[in-house]
């Protein structure tokens, strides 16, 4: 008669592994705050280094570009020289870039700095969420860890306007750059003590091919889709598109030729795997959208600072922290895919309740919705990222952090792009313009609603006050239509959890803990 000895339960994690998880919470803030922080500054760092308006575009987007772009190539990179190792290179590059970029006296120096600034935030991201992989083998710890991880990357990114406003009265414009500094610093000095060190003893080479291509064509998809966003329809966007997708294309089949390839592409034959990425990619479609109009209204309807818009939406972060923290304690007692999409469907309401907000007295159910919308982000956040990173094995766990942190931008890039036309498109079919508003006024008015409000500045008291009524009426309309094009995004999202990761539970990554050197 045969016996099967039962599986050890996984280990659990104790002091150490928890304060590793507060040291690797430190840089993920940082990261979502430094994509944020800058919007605040911009007026300041105008007047200072005068910017055209080219180099101001460059400024705003060449950070987020390249962290993007280098995602995959810094997540393999940490698989093979070590996680914390790169981590550590990371940190420091982000200290001294930072300084840089702080003091930097022309836009030319700014643009560079911020580029540097990027590629070394790319190796932050997959570092501190495969390493967290790494330190907490117990399905459900870990969870919590994600939720933890996914709670602060939210609530910086929410946060960040709000604290560049309090620097920005006290300091100068390049004074945002420096709240990495001490970050990196107590990083540096803790992680050795706190953090394991894991790399894959097997892996061979990085293709310098696999990175080029990578890096081409991810660049060239997310550029064009924020050209979309900004301009519309136009050769130069949907060229940049193309090239980056024929791109992607080169890359995938040279993947399959690789021995050591830089994207292992048999991580897509895992189910969970595979889903949950599609859903966070269709789930931040909706968010990207629906977050570029909801700040607007606050901004351009109701007429708030950044500051105050940036305070208003501090309750939505909350919200999400919080359905983050619920969630892997929900996912104990159902399956993670049925708390997804229940969590979704919730979501999906609040963006429903977007169709019913008005330009006048509709800030309450505005800020009511975006609570409501990231209980569904945060629930999201934290067990659509465990899956993912849980679902592999442990020596491709950079690879799987960077492909989460990708589909995420890439959804986000797409929404703003699809979702920004659409409204702009309502906005200008409903914009009914005043009697008394002069021809020029209006051709610039027709544009966009910042055009409208723009225009509006240069008219006497009546006219302008006439023109941006008008102009927030058309613009709420596009909030509304956004608003159901959100939801059925969202629900379509729900509908994809509860079908495909139903059966999500039966995967248990990481029980086979992984070694540390």
């Amino acid at each position: 008669m045969s016996t099967t000895t039962p599986e050890p339960p996984p280990r659990k994690a104790g002091s150490r592994q928890w304060l590793g998880l507060a040291v690797l919470a430190l840089p993920t803030l940082l990261i979502s705050l430094d994509q944020s922080v800058l919007y605040l500054a911009l007026p300041h760092l105008a007047a200072d280094i005068r910017p055209t308006g080219t180099q101001t575009l460059w400024i705003m987007d060449i950070y987020g570009f390249l962290i993007a772009g280098f995602l995959i190539t810094m997540g393999a990179l940490g698989d093979r020289i070590g996680r914390r190792k790169l981590l550590m290179i990371g940190a420091t590059a982000v200290g001294i870039t930072s300084v840089a970029a702080a003091c930097s006296t022309s836009a030319e120096a700014l643009i560079v700095t911020r580029a540097l600034l990027g590629i070394a935030a790319a190796t932050l991201m997959p570092s501190t969420l495969a390493l967290i992989g790494n330190m907490f083998h117990d399905p459900y710890e870990r969870g919590r860890a994600i939720a933890v991880w996914a709670g602060c990357f939210m609530g910086g990114t929410a946060l960040g306007p709000a604290i560049g406003g309090v620097m920005l009265e006290f300091f100068w414009w390049g004074s945002v750059f420096l709240l990495g500094v001490p970050v990196m610093v107590v990083l540096l000095i803790v992680a050795p003590l706190v953090l394991p060190e894991y790399k894959n003893a097997d892996a061979g080479g990085i293709d310098p091919l696999s990175v080029v291509l990578s890096l081409a064509s991810i660049l060239s998809i997310i550029y064009g889709l924020k050209e979309l966003a900004r301009y519309g329809f136009a050769t130069t966007p949907l060229a940049a598109i193309g090239v980056g997708i024929a791109v992607g294309a080169l890359f995938v089949s040279r993947q399959r030729t690789l021995a050591d390839p830089l994207l292992d592409l048999r991580l897509f034959k895992v189910g969970a795997f595979t889903a949950a990425l599609s859903i966070l990619m269709v789930s931040m479609l909706a968010t990207g959208g629906g977050y570029l109009f909801i700040s607007g209204f606050l901004q351009m309807v109701e007429g708030l600072s950044p500051i105050r818009a940036g305070l208003w939406m501090v309750p939505s972060a909350v919200a999400s922290i919080l359905a983050a923290q619920l969630a892997p304690t929900l996912a104990k007692r159902h399956a993670p895919g049925t708390v997804i999409g229940v969590g979704l469907l919730v979501g999906t309401i609040g963006y429903l309740m977007l169709v019913l907000v008005d330009p006048v007295g509709g800030l309450p159910l505005l800020m009511a919705a975006f609570v409501i919308i990231f209980i569904g982000v945060g629930t999201l956040g934290a067990l659509g990222t465990s899956l993912v990173v849980g679902s592999v094995p442990p020596e491709r766990g950079g690879s799987a952090a960077a492909l989460s942190s990708i589909c995420g931008d890439l959804g986000n890039a797409l929404g703003v792009a699809t979702l920004g036309s659409l409204g702009t498109a309502v906005f200008r079919d409903s914009l009914d313009l005043p009697a008394d508003t002069p021809p020029g006024a209006a051709a610039a008015a027709t544009a966009s609603m910042e055009d409208a409000v723009t225009a509006a500045r240069d008219l006497p008291a009546d006219a302008a006050e006439n023109l941006r009524a008008a102009a927030a009426e058309a613009y709420t309309n596009g909030l509304n239509a956004i608003g159901v094009a959100c939801a059925i995004i969202t629900a379509t999202s729900a509908a994809l959890a509860l079908a495909m990761l139903r059966k999500s539970r039966d995967v248990k990554p990481f029980d086979n803990a992984p070694s540390s050197t």
